[in-house]
Parts: C-alpha cells; sequence; structure tokens
C-alpha cells in the first residue's frame, strides 16, 4: 500500500513540476515563424498586453482614457480659433452655440467615444434638422443629425462620412434621446510627400456597425472632397455647430498605437 502511495504521489509531483515548467515557459519556441517573420506562433518571448481595466458601466470611459468631457470641466476645449470656450453647460451636457470649438490636444490614432442628442421639440428637416458633426483631426467629419424619420441625402444622414459614404444601416433613435458614437480612427500616412495609406475609420452608431474599416477619400466638405496634403496626419477633435442646440457628453478618447502591434 505504502508502494503504491509513494509511486502516486510522485508521478503527481511529476505532473506539477511539468505544469510548473509550462507555465513558466508560456509559450513555444520552435514552433513556425508568423508571417511578418517577427514572433513564432505562440512565442513566449513576445510582450504582453498591457493591462487597461475597463470602465464600470457601459460608455464609462476606460483607465487610459483622456476624458475630453466628463459633464463639468471644459478646460479641454477652445473655440475654433482658439479663443476661450462660449458653449454652454447644461444640466452636465455641452450645448452648440456660435462656433466651431475643437480640443486643444491633437490626436493621429485613436478610439472616440461621444454621446449626442439632438432637441425634443422637432424643427425643420433634412439638413435644418439637428445638424452637427464630429470631425477627426478636424477634417474628416461623421454626420450628427436627426435621422430619426427624417429623409435627407444619404451621405448626410446621421453616422455617415459626410459626402462620402452613408451608414450601412440607420440606427437613429427619437429627437431628445441621447445617442452615441464610438469610432475607431486611423490617420492618413505619408512617405515622402506622397500618400501611402488613407485615413480608415470604422463606426458604430447606438453600437450598431455603420462603417467597418473604411477609407475616406479625402477630409470632407460640403459639395466636394478635399484632396489628401501631408498636413492630415495629424489634428483635434472638433465639433460643430450648424444653428441647431446639439447637446453632446461623455467624451473620452484613447491613443492608439496605430496597425503594428508588437
Amino acid at each position: 500500500m505504502r508502494t503504491t502511495i509513494s509511486i502516486s504521489c510522485s508521478i503527481l509531483l511529476s505532473l506539477a513540476m511539468v505544469g510548473v515548467a509550462q507555465q513558466q515557459k508560456l509559450g513555444y519556441d520552435d514552433t513556425p515563424m508568423q508571417p511578418n517573420g517577427r514572433w513564432h506562433i505562440h512565442d513566449g518571448s513576445r510582450p504582453q498586453p498591457v493591462v487597461v481595466e475597463a470602465g464600470a458601466t457601459p460608455g464609462a470611459p476606460p483607465s487610459d482614457a483622456i476624458v475630453l468631457f466628463g459633464g463639468r470641466d471644459t478646460s479641454a476645449w477652445t473655440m475654433d480659433d482658439g479663443s476661450p470656450l462660449t458653449w454652454p453647460v447644461r444640466d452636465g451636457a455641452l450645448e452648440s452655440a456660435k462656433g466651431y470649438i475643437r480640443t486643444k490636444q491633437e490626436f493621429t490614432n485613436f478610439q472616440l467615444h461621444i454621446e449626442w442628442a439632438t432637441p425634443s421639440r422637432v424643427e425643420g428637416d433634412g439638413q435644418g434638422r439637428g445638424n452637427s458633426g464630429v470631425f477627426l483631426l478636424g477634417k474628416f467629419e461623421v454626420q450628427v443629425l436627426d435621422s430619426y424619420r427624417n429623409p435627407t441625402y444619404p451621405d448626410g444622414q446621421a453616422a455617415a462620412m459626410y459626402g462620402q459614404y452613408p451608414p450601412l444601416v440607420n440606427a437613429s433613435r427619437k429627437p431628445g434621446e441621447w445617442q452615441s458614437y464610438d469610432i475607431a480612427f486611423a490617420a492618413p500616412t505619408f512617405e515622402r510627400g506622397t500618400l501611402k495609406h488613407s485615413a480608415v475609420v470604422t463606426v458604430f452608431h447606438n453600437g450598431v456597425l455603420v462603417h467597418h474599416a473604411t477609407e475616406f477619400w479625402g477630409p470632407t466638405q460640403h459639395r466636394r472632397i478635399d484632396p489628401y496634403t501631408p498636413d492630415t496626419i495629424k489634428g483635434p477633435l472638433k465639433l460643430q455647430d450648424h444653428s441647431n442646440p446639439v447637446r453632446f457628453r461623455n467624451i473620452w478618447i484613447r491613443k492608439l498605437a496605430g496597425y503594428d502591434v508588437s
């Protein structure tokens, strides 16, 4: 009996030691290289992802986010000409007034969360109803509009890449209700003054995918598309005033390193 117990304990100890060794090793160094030639498949020496604490509730900023507006502090913003912010804050929301506003900080590649609401009282139609916009790098607009039962030209409705692509679907909520955009954006890149990669965006409107890794043809404008120029590689976040009192809240952004993850 003692011999059997001794053998069993030895087996268990051996298995435990193998498990510890495997745990310490983490991965493999004898597997084929991945296509980019940098790491083995399941390479244990590859750097571990940075730990980020997710927001406590859906839409709350994660631990590495830059909070651009959380309900009171507007110090991240100026008017588009650099003068002090004049948009009012009411009930924890920024309300569009005369003039565009922009962040003091500039960005390149990022994840953006922003919530917005058009007026509950419906006035006007088409582009005259709850019109505003979120300008990525200050040049690439994701349209804000009351598109709930409000026909307009498709590449100008809510969540459109303005003047370029309509959203895949219309996910708009009723006038006055809070809506959200979750945006992943990669800035354009240039090589020796020549465009190498266009700007790319993925957009979720109220949690619904409306653009998937879609390229901008260039900076957005009303009735035209501007060409890419080397100064389009970074810029601020801008919010538009279009003579409609649109409200914004819970605005945060995460800087991203780009496509290449080590």
